[in-house]
């Protein structure tokens, strides 16, 4: 018979930390204990800002982004163009793209790829919200900005033949960024240096 060695707290704590992205079991139990070790300095400050997060963050009702105001600051940042949208996987590949200060028009965030293996097809993602904003007189070019994986490349594609009937360009990032990486991951200089060397599909 096993005994219980934390109160339901701490591992409930634990177990949380564990569903985070590249944190497994041991990951979480160390960072959980850190966390308690400065319980004063890291964990009270962290849990309140987390709460403050979770209470006022919202997603942009325009692009997809997360932002504490809907709009959010860029869609609501009048020196944009607003001619350029830079269709984006995620929040985070728009993150990189604007550290990289890589484009000034908008953008969309997609929320993910086709996947016929995770049963993710166009209806679970912002496509059609992008053709809508696509088709609006004053757009002139879509961007996509997806990663260069089968599924990445398989959504440009779907997203090019969907605006195949509007009066735009639609181009993608050069094949600088490579095959098999992901926006979060490159530098700034990749990622502006394929941007401005972007072609017609």
């Amino acid at each position: 018979m096993s005994t219980r060695i934390t109160g339901p707290e701490i591992e409930r704590l634990i177990q949380l930390l564990a569903r985070l992205p590249g944190l497994g079991p041991r990951s979480a139990r160390r960072a959980g204990l850190h966390l308690i070790r400065k319980k004063e300095t890291l964990l009270v400050p962290l849990a309140g800002a987390m709460a403050e997060a979770a209470a006022k963050i919202v997603e942009c009702g325009t692009c997809g982004n997360i932002d504490v105001s809907n709009p959010c600051a860029i869609c609501a940042d009048t020196r944009r163009e607003d001619g350029l949208i830079c269709v984006v996987e995620d929040v985070s590949d728009l993150w990189a793209m604007e550290r990289a200060v890589a484009v000034r028009g908008r953008y969309h965030v997609l929320g993910g790829v086709l996947s016929a293996l995770d049963g993710v097809g166009p209806e679970e993602l912002n496509i059609a919200r992008l053709i809508t904003r696509a088709a609006a007189p004053q757009v002139s070019e879509i961007v996509l900005a997806m990663n260069a994986t089968v599924d990445g490349q398989a959504t440009a594609h779907y997203i090019m033949d969907r605006c195949e009937h509007l009066d735009i360009r639609v181009t993608r990032l050069a094949h600088g960024v490579p095959v098999g990486g992901e926006l979060d991951y490159l530098d700034e200089g990749t990622l502006a240096a394929a941007m401005k060397s972007r072609r017609e599909l």
